[in-house]
């Protein structure tokens, strides 16, 4: 009796709509799998570039301090940097654009700004695919049940034999579903929570980094804090504007 029950059950005498219910649980669940890998790999490689950041500010003279951020283009501690230093040397020639009444330190943090608000964007991307499957697979699960249910209802119906062996198998077989809809959200859920997490990391560095790079371009030296009194005091450490 027990082979007669199962997965593999529930497949073969399952109607067109168990077997789609299935198959886009599957769907999703491979879809989520996806963005959290890419997205898992995404986050190791960005941490490298905010570890390889700390030492460009070591460094003799901005050339120097770019040539130990990684050339990769999904960089985005050089790609700041490359736009800041594309930003100081736009705002310093003379032309008629409208964006010369602003002031240096406004140029420069608006370029900044623009750089990081399209590297949050690449960091959110993807993360719409797990919350859409963390709150819509369980009810697409259960959805699967409640039609399995229905089906096994009819079948038992139909044949007139009501015993408890004869409803418990159909009816359990369709539960299958439901658990197959928490199996497919609960690591949507937990992927997404922990990139969001990541991201939020990241891109405070990435801002520190810009703070620094926008004090670096105006005043000619990166704003730090004084560790060695109550760690308020603001200091400086200079570093040669060399490209």
């Amino acid at each position: 009796m027990e082979s007669q029950f199962g997965i593999a059950h529930v497949w073969a005498q399952g109607d067109f709509v168990t077997r789609g219910v299935a198959i886009l649980l599957l769907l999703m669940s491979v879809a989520s799998w996806v963005v959290i890998i890419v997205k898992a790999l995404g986050l190791m490689k960005f941490k490298k570039y905010a570890k390889e950041a700390k030492d460009f500010w070591h460094s003799e003279d901005f050339g120097a301090g770019l040539n130990k951020l990684d050339a990769n283009p999904s960089n985005p501690f050089r790609y700041l940097a490359l736009e800041g230093r594309e930003a100081i040397a736009h705002h310093r020639k003379t032309s008629a654009h409208l964006h010369d009444a602003l002031d240096v330190s406004d140029w420069i943090t608006r370029c900044l700004r623009n750089g990081i608000d399209e590297f949050t964007a690449r960091l959110q991307s993807g993360l719409a695919i797990l919350a859409s499957v963390g709150s819509t697979a369980p009810f697409v699960g259960l959805f699967g049940t409640v039609w399995g249910i229905y089906h096994a209802l009819i079948v038992i119906g139909t044949s007139g034999q009501a015993s408890i062996d004869k409803v418990a198998g159909p009816i359990g077989e369709a539960l299958i579903m439901t658990a197959f809809g928490l199996a497919v959200a609960i690591p949507a859920v937990l992927g997404y929570n922990a990139i969001v997490r990541g991201n939020k990391g990241v891109l405070g560095g990435l801002n520190s980094f810009a703070h620094d790079l926008h004090a670096f371009f105006v005043t000619g030296a990166r704003m730090t804090v004084d560790t060695s009194s109550n760690g308020t005091d603001g200091k400086v450490l200079p570093i040669k504007k060399g490209a």
